[in-house]
């Protein structure tokens, strides 16, 4: 997550605006890189994620290896195999918004946060964040629930914590296969943060890793920006029982604030009690 440069107009009175990206993100530029044409930013539209500032990364897996992705909306990461087989299919794409792609369920979703003496292991806080996070997910007795140990191996793990060097935020990907995203990282700017800040971030990005997108993808108002995509794709559907417009307190909004708790509001809850 990138801290905001300027201070801008937002709906909530902030202590300090962060948006999910690291910052300062290095753009590769050897021959073999992924590039940002019409044909992938049209792509990127066509699915309801926001087209400004995509970049291309050198993502690291958890075996080491490194790939070129694409990186959209500041925190989400996606390879050009998985841009190439994503589709909406008339999915919902309104307000607490998902992907086409959820993991299946019923099912149990084993979350490992790295430990031991390597640059990798958590912090105190990331612990203790990532634990009220998993708490609040299997709190709402959803048909996925996770189970959480914290461990230097990543045997049998669904979802991997790991922390990176970089400013406060995090970043994950979607799921494919019936299967969340592999791994959530969690930059090390997080660690002069509260643990409700903690909990916030760690639970937004397994949002992201079940299928979750941003709340305000279309015009990023979170983060006092005005990049307006206009309504949501093809086959756009409202979850049922959740608002149309900005939502201001919801847990998947592009950006957040050093005030807040971590909490799902009643429409983060609504949402994900209708996909799962």
């Amino acid at each position: 997550m990138k801290k905001i440069k300027s201070i801008l107009a937002v709906s909530l009175i902030v202590l300090l605006v962060l948006s999910c990206n690291k910052e300062d993100e290095t753009v590769q530029t050897n021959q073999e890189s992924l590039k940002v044409t019409p044909e992938v930013l049209s792509k990127i539209k066509s699915l309801s994620l926001n087209t400004t500032d995509v970049q291309v990364i050198k993502n690291t897996n958890l075996d080491g290896t490194t790939e070129d992705a694409f990186l959209i909306e500041g925190d989400i990461v996606i390879t050009q195999d998985q841009l190439d087989k994503m589709d909406l299919h008339g999915g919902i794409t309104t307000e607490q918004y998902r992907t086409t792609n959820l993991v299946s369920a019923p099912r149990t979703i084993r979350v490992v946060g790295l430990t031991g003496t390597g640059t990798s292991a958590l912090s105190t806080n990331m612990r203790n964040g990532l634990q009220a996070a998993i708490n609040r997910y299997n709190n709402l007795g959803l048909s996925i629930n996770f189970t959480l140990t914290f461990s230097s191996s990543t045997s049998g793990a669904n979802i991997v914590v790991r922390r990176q060097t970089g400013s406060a935020g995090g970043v994950a990907g979607f799921p494919s296969g019936g299967n969340p995203y592999n791994s959530v990282t969690l930059y090390s700017g997080l660690d002069s943060y509260s643990t409700n800040v903690n909990a916030h971030v760690a639970a937004h990005e397994i949002g992201h890793c079940i299928g979750l997108r941003h709340t305000d993808w279309f015009s990023r108002q979170s983060c006092g920006q005005n990049s307006n995509e206009g309504t949501a794709g093809v086959g756009a559907i409202q979850i049922p029982g959740t608002p149309s417009g900005y939502d201001a307190t919801s847990y998947m909004l592009a950006c957040f604030n050093s005030s807040v708790t971590g909490a799902f509001n009643a429409n983060d809850i609504t949402a994900l009690n209708y996909l799962y």
